[in-house]
């Protein structure tokens, strides 16, 4: 589904991502784990094309850059970007119309009413807290049906019961079919959802596993793994 060859993102001196390749299958959920200031936010803005990059991105059979691409291609980012004076039902009612989307009220209903948006779809999003506003970015880019779909520490403010959703969500996703790519650095919250892993460390991939390896091979958790091969890198 997605492959990532030789990315490289420079800010002057500063290798920020280095050289980075990779692939997400069809129907994975890949999880980005690292320290701060990794290069995980960097990486995924430079595999959606918003920052200039070196190195190729294929999504399936089209050029990552491509309209095509971008039609099937969901985003939340780890600030959530909305225009403060559109409400919320303005905004995913946007997306659905900027994507093409069809019959999309029963959806975004479904939506609002799992991350308890219902009561407050009239409301501007300049009004909303931190977490109400990641909850209108998750639901910005659920509601075109993503192929595949990039989140960047996507639980951030969010309360229990909107993880419980955004959890069951990823679940939905996967059994459809769709692959995901999700940073976080939070990772006991993420150990039973993952198929692939990848860990980086200061711009470069220093650790790549998959699922059935990991429960074969190892003992301890995910979360004792990435510290402790941290503390060999760093």
């Amino acid at each position: 589904m997605l492959r990532v060859e030789n990315i490289t993102k420079s800010y002057g001196k500063l290798v920020a991502v280095d050289n980075v390749s990779f692939k997400i299958n069809k129907g994975e959920i890949c999880i980005l784990v690292g320290p701060n200031g990794a290069g995980k936010s960097t990486l995924i803005k430079s595999i959606l094309g918003l920052l200039k990059h070196k190195g190729k991105v294929r999504l399936g059979s089209y050029d990552m850059e491509s309209i095509e691409a971008r039609r099937i291609t969901g985003y939340a980012p780890e600030t959530p970007i909305l225009h403060e004076l559109l409400t919320v039902r303005e905004h995913v009612q946007f997306i659905a119309s900027a994507y093409g989307v069809e019959d999309w009220e029963e959806p975004m209903r479904v939506l609002f009413d799992r991350f308890d948006l219902t009561d407050k779809q009239n409301k501007l999003c300049k009004e909303l807290s931190k977490g109400m506003q990641q909850k209108v970015s998750l639901c910005c880019a659920a509601i075109i049906s993503p192929a595949m779909i990039f989140l960047d520490e996507p639980m951030i403010g969010l309360d229990p019961k909107a993880i419980r959703e955004f959890k069951a969500m990823l679940a939905e996703w996967k059994a459809r079919g769709a692959s995901v790519l999700l940073s976080t650095h939070i990772i006991d919250s993420i150990d039973s959802l993952w198929d692939r892993v990848i860990m980086i460390s200061k711009g470069r991939i220093i650790k790549e596993i998959e699922r059935k390896s990991f429960e074969d091979y190892r003992s301890e958790s995910l979360q004792d793994m990435f510290l402790s091969i941290m503390e060999e890198v760093s």
